[in-house]
């Protein structure tokens, strides 16, 4: 008997531990899956128009998330939570997610990652403007490091056949990301299915009706490496990503979590060296070295706190009596 105590007091205490390291394990995930999605695309921007291509893929994961909150039968958010949604949807999705598919027709997927470690230097001053944190000189110190270390990947390459338009939205993408994340921790939060079933719901319209204003043309991939990337993109680099994310940004500050896009374009140029022979030169991994510190500086670095002041001790109380004064304040 005392053996099964034990084993059921080492089995909650495993799950403690499991769940106390949920939301790093849930950023690994995230960083991984996401930093991918840049190279796939690229792939999809070969046959499919970037605003279409966004909006069929957040379309069909939207479908999903949907069957998700049915089968569960998951509550609808109401008031000002279904707001923030909205909100995010708008933001969060639909906007930023049209500027990195322009974006990713004219440029590598790399020069758009580098762009994209902009975005936890963006949520500092945002989530400080918002009064949702306060910005101090670690987390400005930080960030600064970490997009020091992404100029360094750049290397020569930065602004070599780049337009003004494209310059001016890439610029944009941090700051739209940013803003989203930031409105998602100023509402209440959510179920993760219901609010990627409605938020990719509004991102889709939001792309959809782009693509009807520049009259793109809505067609199928033709070839089996878009369907490839596509297929991953709305099952792998969509459903799973999103709820990773928002399963994240519900359990940490917003800036911290947002140090997830200093590894995307790390993991984008890997992928590049799997997928199609590129090299990684001394600058990567010079300038990776000086991402991570950057994230540590900023994000993970822990903080000392400034010790207490010892409280007084407690009086010592008077015994109890059967006086009904005294038994009060037993």
């Amino acid at each position: 008997m005392r053996s099964i105590v034990l084993s059921k007091s080492s089995l909650r205490s495993t799950l403690a531990r499991m769940s106390t390291h949920a939301p790093l394990i849930a950023f690994v995930l995230f960083v991984l899956m996401a930093g991918s999605n840049a190279v796939a695309v690229r792939f999809s921007n070969l046959e499919l128009p970037p605003f279409w291509g966004a909006a069929s893929r957040f379309a069909l994961a939207a479908l999903l998330f949907w069957g998700v909150v049915l089968v569960q039968r998951i509550a609808l958010p109401r008031g000002r939570a279904l707001l923030g949604i909205l909100l995010y949807g708008g933001v969060g999705i639909g906007l930023s997610y049209a500027l990195i598919y322009w974006a990713l027709v004219r440029v590598e997927a790399g020069m758009a990652g580098i762009f994209l470690g902009l975005v936890p230097l963006a949520t500092v001053f945002l989530a400080a403007a918002h009064g949702l944190e306060e910005l101090s000189a670690r987390k400005v110190l930080g960030a600064l490091v970490a997009v020091g270390g992404i100029a360094i990947i750049a290397g020569g390459g930065l602004g070599a056949g780049l337009t003004i338009p494209v310059i001016l939205a890439l610029v944009a993408v941090p700051l739209v990301m940013a803003e989203g994340t930031v409105i998602f921790k100023l509402f209440p939060p959510a179920s993760p299915a219901a609010t990627n079933a409605i938020a990719l719901s509004v991102g889709t319209l939001v792309l959809a009706g782009l693509s009807l204003l520049v009259g793109e043309k809505w067609s199928l991939p033709a070839g089996a490496a878009t369907w490839a990337a596509f297929g991953y993109l709305v099952v792998l680099g969509t459903m799973l990503v999103f709820y990773l994310w928002l399963f994240v940004l519900a359990r940490w500050p917003a800036t911290k979590t947002t140090y997830a896009f200093i590894f995307l374009p790390l993991v984008g140029v890997v992928m590049s060296v799997l997928l199609t022979g590129e090299v990684i030169t001394p600058s990567f991994v010079l300038g990776a070295a000086v991402a991570l510190l950057g994230v540590w500086l900023g994000a993970l670095r822990p903080v000392p706190r400034a010790s207490a002041a010892q409280p007084a001790p407690a009086p010592e109380l008077a015994p109890c009596s059967d006086n009904v004064a005294a038994t009060a304040d037993c």
